[in-house]
C-alpha cells in the first residue's frame, strides 16, 4: 500500500500563481476553475449545492423593488417625560374602562357562515387534546350565533 500525505519538496524555484484569468492552482486541487466547497453537510449535498448554484441567475437581471417609505409622523414626537399636550383628556381615553371616549363596539358578525361548519367544530372541541382557547372559542360562537 502506498504511503500518503508527508513533505512534498517543492520545484526549484516553487510555482506561482498568475493574476485573473492566469491563475492557477498549485496545490494539486482541481484546476477546472470550480469553486467546489464540500462544506460540512451530509454526504452528497455539496454536489446539490454547487448545482444550485451554478443554476442562479447571476446579478444583473431584474432590479430589487425600490425601498419602501416609512411614513413620518405629523407632529414631531415629544419626550415620554415632557408635560402633557392635552391636559384635559382622562388617561383611560381610548380603552374600554374609565373615564374618556371608549372605542365603538363592534358590530355583531354574521355567523352564518360559520353555523355550518359548527358540528366539525364541536368535534374538534371534543377531542381531548384540544386546546382550551379553542374549545373557549367554539363555545362563543354558539352563543353569539343564538343572539
Amino acid at each position: 500500500m502506498a504511503k500518503q500525505g508527508g513533505y512534498r519538496r517543492p520545484a526549484n524555484p516553487a510555482p506561482v500563481s498568475g493574476p485573473g484569468k492566469l491563475s492557477r492552482r498549485t496545490d494539486g486541487g482541481p484546476t477546472q476553475g470550480a469553486k467546489y466547497m464540500a462544506g460540512s453537510g451530509k454526504y452528497g449535498e455539496g454536489k446539490a449545492l454547487m448545482e444550485a448554484q451554478q443554476s442562479a441567475p447571476m446579478s444583473g437581471g431584474t432590479p430589487a423593488p425600490a425601498p419602501i417609505s416609512i411614513p413620518k409622523p405629523q407632529s414631531p414626537l415629544e419626550s415620554l417625560f415632557a408635560p402633557t399636550q392635552r391636559p384635559d383628556e382622562p388617561v383611560t381615553a381610548g380603552v374600554p374602562i374609565g373615564p374618556g371616549e371608549s372605542p365603538i363596539p363592534t358590530p355583531a358578525g354574521n355567523y352564518d357562515m360559520i353555523n355550518k361548519y359548527m358540528p366539525a367544530l364541536e368535534t374538534m372541541a371534543a377531542q381531548p387534546d384540544a386546546p382550551e382557547t379553542f374549545k373557549a372559542f367554539v363555545n362563543y360562537v354558539k352563543v353569539e350565533s343564538q343572539k
